[in-house]
């Protein structure tokens, strides 16, 4: 028979176990690696279909992250510019996003609400958007509340990043910056 003072003492126990945090698979943490040499350093290089976003170092030699990509359908293809960057960007889905899936993006039907930026934003920690023509696509990369997306095809066309390695690519790339998803 398990008693109250056992029941108890097993209780407190679970609480004082660490939570296992998600880990990324290592494949996609950031490494240097090597490129083509006659890519030029400070362009971005995504390749959607490897689950990578290269941001070229020097000649011959980029910094590799892991990235989730858009879904079958809603992916960005081509090349654009990085128009703007933002630390803890707010965040609105598109009209298209919120006709896709009233259920999910309901509380943004028939308003102009704005989810502020913070750890529950889905933008994450920072975000670069990519301009085509000196226009905003509405496509971005940016960090993401669901790190288990990286390394999938799930989102409605952004590319995402684990926060610290979306933080870590903020640093390093300049507005104007050359972006070319394949």
């Amino acid at each position: 028979m398990i008693s109250r003072r056992s029941f108890v003492a097993a209780a407190a126990a679970s609480f004082a176990l660490p939570a296992h945090a998600f880990e990324v698979d290592p494949i996609f943490r950031p490494q240097t690696v090597g490129i083509k040499k006659d890519l030029e350093p400070g362009q971005l290089l995504i390749l959607p279909r490897a689950h990578f976003l290269y941001f070229v170092t020097a000649p011959g030699e980029a910094r590799r992250y892991g990235v989730g990509v858009g879904k079958a359908g809603l992916e960005f293809t081509g090349t654009a510019k990085i128009g703007a960057k933002k630390k803890w960007p707010t965040w609105r889905p598109t009209n298209e996003m919120i006709e896709r899936d009233p259920h999910l993006y309901g509380k943004f039907i028939d308003n102009d609400y704005v989810q502020p930026g913070g750890p529950g934003n889905p933008l994450g920690a920072r975000a670069l958007y990519l301009f085509q023509n000196g226009r905003d696509t509405f496509f971005r990369i940016h960090g993401t509340t669901s790190p288990r997306s990286i390394g999938r095809s799930v989102s409605n066309g952004c590319i995402r990043m684990i926060n610290d390695h979306v933080e870590d690519l903020y640093e390093r790339v300049p507005i104007g910056a050359t972006v070319t998803v394949l």
